[in-house]
């Protein structure tokens, strides 16, 4: 599979701008091209999509394992002619604390791809070139195979870059100029999603498209592309995953296997995070599996402007899992789709929508009064929140949601604190955090997780069938979640 990695120094340098308007020009040659993103981020990929037509899908060492990237980019670029993955932050910049880990230079190495440098040129000329120098020699192992400079100012400073690079041994693939034509508006968590603004990010998408087009060599850059290896690696597949066998996470898991020994189960009550110790096994009784020739249970996955943060593959196990998967809207649609035994509700912007979230009263009255399994997270949790800065929700949990200042954002590693309807008791995985608000109070009776690193505390609610949590989860790396919740709505139907 052709394939490049659009990296840069760091967070700003363009990295976005570059990336999706290859991945539209390439499109627009009528060329299949499978767009990825590095790292857990949800917004990004969005753009990707509208770009080419195709499921924009996150590669994060992290949160699904090295051992998954690359059979995830298999299964995510099937069919396609060229693959273009946008990466995170810096270069070499990964998970805090964990060396090389989760960053764009460990997934192209994982990948075996080569790597383009998008540089923001702006304030600089000839010292570009020690710029350059350095990112591709900091690891050999990486392939720092063209720059891409943006932000340049005139025909004169780029004709300096050019100079300056002549030596450098990476040649210089493309020049954008300087601009305020093509810009995606931003807020609190970054760029605002495709699905808040269609037809404003249509146009934007194929500005870039056309500004890539006219300053990038996209035959050099193709040409490179055709140069990554073949990599060999079977491609994930989620009815394999799912499946009695469980496929590539047999026997695995992104943190590794723990039960309520090896985990730090001890004698405190699962509100007790001071204690740095976890207990188990208070929740929902253990769920049956799922029931061999019987209807598919629908399972209901909440979507639109409000709710958009989703990884593809959240979908395509639970359909593996043999679920039927609809979407439903929560701030136009005033009824569960028809039939639905489970709902999911993901990420998002809850608390940009509020008012409207709360003007949809039939649709919050059945969601309070739904007695399927339920899992959420972040946006999902606010949700079904009594409140949020003080507009009425579901009520399903006895809490109240708040915008702060604050941002909390990072990787973590849990275990679940009780059964319930998506994790038995002492199930590991990783996650992360990414949000402005705040949930009071933060945990009920029964958290859903006990957070093991980088801090030890517990958050979320089991309670009942519903498991609600500020974490999200990649359930790649954790397919018997979907297994799990697939099992609990078919015994709900």
């Amino acid at each position: 599979m052709p394939r490049l990695v659009i990296a840069a120094p760091s967070s700003g340098s363009g990295k976005t701008t570059v990336a999706t308007g290859l991945m539209a020009a390439f499109a627009a040659r009528g060329l299949a091209v499978s767009p990825h993103k590095v790292g857990p981020d949800y917004i990004d990929p969005g753009y990707h999509t509208l770009a080419t037509g195709r499921p924009g899908r996150n590669l994060d060492a992290y949160l699904c394992g090295p051992e998954r990237i690359a059979p995830l980019f298999g299964h995510g670029a099937a069919g396609a002619d060229l693959a273009v993955v946008e990466g995170v932050m810096g270069l070499y910049d990964g998970a805090a604390g964990q060396g090389e880990t989760a960053s764009t230079a460990h997934v192209a190495k994982l990948l075996r791809a080569p790597v383009v440098l998008v540089v923001d040129a702006s304030s600089q000329s000839r010292s570009v070139a020690a710029l350059v120098h350095g990112f591709a020699s900091w690891d050999p192992e990486v392939r720092v195979a063209g720059v891409v400079l943006n932000k340049v100012g005139s025909d004169r400073h780029e004709e300096l870059l050019r100079e300056a690079l002549e030596g450098s041994g990476v040649p210089v693939l493309g020049a954008l100029r300087r601009t305020k034509v093509v810009r995606a508006p931003s807020r609190h968590l970054g760029l605002v999603p495709v699905a808040e603004r269609r037809a404003e990010a249509v146009e934007s998408v194929s500005a870039l498209a056309e500004r890539v087009r006219a300053g990038c060599d996209l035959d050099a850059l193709l040409a490179l592309a055709r140069e990554a290896p073949p990599l060999g690696d079977t491609a994930w597949d989620p009815v394999a995953e799912t499946s009695e066998a469980g496929g590539l996470s047999a026997g695995t898991a992104a943190a590794g296997p723990a039960t309520s020994a090896s985990a730090g189960a001890g004698s405190a009550t699962p509100g007790s995070a001071g204690a740095g110790e976890l207990a188990y096994g208070r929740g929902v009784p253990a769920t049956p599996p799922p029931r061999a020739g019987g209807p598919a249970p629908r399972i209901a996955l909440a979507s639109g402007p409000a709710f958009t943060f989703s990884y593809a593959e959240h979908a395509e196990l639970l359909r593996a899992a043999g679920a039927e998967v609809v979407g439903f809207d929560p701030l136009h649609d005033e009824a569960l789709p028809r039939g639905t035994s489970g709902l999911v509700i993901g990420g998002g912007f809850p608390e940009v929508y509020a008012p409207e979230l709360s003007a949809n009263e039939p649709l919050r009255k059945e969601i309070g009064a739904f007695t399927g399994p339920v899992a959420a997270e972040c946006a999902g949790l606010l949700y079904l929140a009594r409140e949020l800065d003080g507009a009425p929700m579901c009520g399903v949990l006895a809490a109240s949601g708040r915008m702060t200042e604050r941002l909390t954002l990072g990787y973590r590693e849990a275990v679940a604190v009780a059964d319930s309807v998506l994790a038995s008791a002492g199930t590991r995985v990783r996650g992360h955090e990414f949000h402005r608000t705040a949930l009071e109070p933060g945990t009920g009776e029964v958290p859903a997780w006990g957070l093991v690193r980088p801090e030890r505390r517990v958050e979320g609610y089991v309670q009942g069938q519903v498991h609600a949590s500020y974490l999200h989860v990649h359930w790649a790396a954790a397919p018997q979640l979907a297994r799990r919740f697939a099992a609990s709505a078919a015994s709900a139907a």
